[in-house]
């Protein structure tokens, strides 16, 4: 169950990074040569939410199941003393928790505006938030936090 789990997390993880980068683009292009903000526009934003929200809800699943997790908090103590075991048990899922709360926002604040420069200025805002909280939160083999390979 845990390896299944474990690979829609990893899948859906991509899309995630995907809608985020083209919400961004859009948002952008939209902004800087002060479009309308369209239906596909607007489907763009919700789609990306949701797809976080489906992305939150694995990365639950996966935590609470995580053989790294349970021994991080187990062994507290101990574990907090190493830097790969706190990036894991506590900073990846506050990152992440706060990056998905800001696209949240983001996508709500967004609905609500009035003009279409305020739309894309609004989303374009809190999702590149959002997108560099997410990439401080991956364990890149270069970060200083944690490190994975790119292929494991």
């Amino acid at each position: 169950m845990y390896s299944t789990l474990l690979f829609f997390h990893s899948l859906i993880r991509w899309f995630v990074l995907a809608s985020l980068l083209y919400s961004i683009y859009i948002a952008y292009k939209g902004y800087s040569k002060q479009l309308s903000f369209t239906k596909k526009d607007n489907l763009i934003r919700h789609w990306t939410a949701t797809i976080a929200h489906i992305q939150l809800i694995f990365g639950i699943l996966v935590y609470v199941q995580s053989p790294l997790v349970k021994y991080f908090w187990k062994n507290f103590k101990e574990a907090s003393q190493d830097l790969d075991f706190t990036f894991f048990g506590i900073i990846h899922i506050l990152l992440m928790l706060t990056a998905i709360v800001f696209i949240t926002i983001g996508s709500a604040l967004t609905k609500r505006k009035e003009t279409d420069r305020e739309k894309f200025r609004t989303m374009l805002f809190w999702f590149s938030i959002a997108l560099f909280l997410i990439f401080i939160a991956i364990p890149w083999p270069f970060s200083p936090l944690a490190n994975r390979p790119y292929i494991r």
